[in-house]
């Protein structure tokens, strides 16, 4: 075979796309590019991951003008279906939606509801919005940092309203308030204790607790579990930005009371941008990725250091056997890391 013939099975090489032009199709609304720099941001890759902070970087001036809205709920709470109807009826009212997912265990459990775009079946049909599950695996820092980053690339592109949405109630929700404004916990009435399996931090951080199905016969259990709830957060603390968080029924299915719980966001907006608590919140938000980002380099440089591979092998073994202790071991490694590294 000539060299004309094979020339047919070579794959032409990709043009790179370089950072001006990701920055001008996403300032422009190009969901495309939108995708693949929020994909460079998730790489472990250290080259995706230079390009993507010198996107995100271009960014920055044109983020920060959106409600930032965290949801989460306990499995069974009608999340799903909350979210793609809630979706709806705020694209109805002019707003353009984008929806990120936090699932760092997505790798074992089969991903979030937003691995699964088809049960958001108003969602995915509407041009105005743009849905985001998280990667696959990975520990939940490093995938909520990604999440971060790609509000800011998704406010750069023109979405003025962002869902991140976390599966479950846990840890996650604990990192995900370091990346909204409004913390919304969906429950439902009628499982039991009302109160039951839902951890006091998370009943605090929530500016708003939503009972769903609030509908046919569950509409009386509802109210009554409102009842409780209104009467359990009395017994919380004052949060930081003063606002009483609120509680409210509704049915994402029928789309009872769903405008009440946008006036709910829209109130929480309103007050806390008067006192000044909005911005001071994103502030310290920053502030926040800023120290994260720090340990994530420290401990990337640290865990890719050849002298530390080695000599962490060696050592390990020793700590098994009880040669060395555990502590000893650490500060005997993270010594000749930093020596290394002077």
């Amino acid at each position: 075979m000539n060299s004309s013939i094979n020339s047919k099975y070579i794959q032409p090489k990709t043009k790179e796309i370089d950072v001006e032009e990701y920055v001008h199709k996403i300032l422009s609304g190009d969901r495309v590019f939108l995708s693949k720099a929020i994909t460079l941001t998730e790489s472990t890759k250290e080259e995706h991951r230079e390009k993507a902070g010198e996107i995100v970087e271009k960014c920055l001036p044109f983020s920060g003008k959106s409600i930032r809205i965290g949801i989460t709920g306990i499995p069974g709470v009608g999340k799903s279906t909350f979210i793609d109807n809630f979706g709806a009826f705020l694209v109805d009212k002019g707003k353009k939606l984008a929806v990120l997912a936090i699932d760092p265990s997505s790798v074992k459990t089969g991903g979030s509801i937003l691995g699964d775009k088809t049960r958001m079946e108003k969602l995915t049909l509407l041009d105005e919005v743009y849905v985001r599950p998280s990667p696959s695996g990975g520990n939940l820092g490093g995938v909520a940092k990604s999440t971060h980053e790609a509000i800011i690339l998704c406010e750069a592109a023109g979405f003025d309203t962002i869902f991140v949405e976390t599966v479950g109630v846990g840890q996650s929700e604990i990192v995900v308030n370091y990346l909204v404004d409004f913390f919304l916990l969906l429950i439902i009435a009628g499982a039991g204790d009302e109160l039951q399996g839902i951890k006091r931090g998370i009943m605090e951080m929530a500016d708003a607790v939503l009972i769903n199905k609030a509908d046919g016969e569950n509409l009386e259990k509802s109210k009554n579990a409102k009842a409780e709830f209104t009467k359990a957060m009395h017994y919380f603390s004052e949060s930081d930005s003063g606002w009483s968080s609120k509680v409210e029924i509704c049915s994402a299915t029928t789309g009872f009371n769903l405008d009440k719980v946008w006036d709910i966001i829209k109130n929480y907006e309103t007050y806390s941008k008067a006192n000044n608590y909005f911005n001071k919140k994103r502030e310290e938000q920053n502030a926040y990725w800023l120290y994260q980002t720090i340990e994530d380099e420290l401990k990337n440089k640290f865990y890719h250091n050849n002298k530390v591979i080695d000599l962490i092998k060696k050592i390990e073994k020793e700590v098994k056997s009880n040669m060395i202790s555990s502590f000893e071991a650490g500060k005997k490694i993270i010594k000749i890391f930093t020596q290394n590294n002077k």
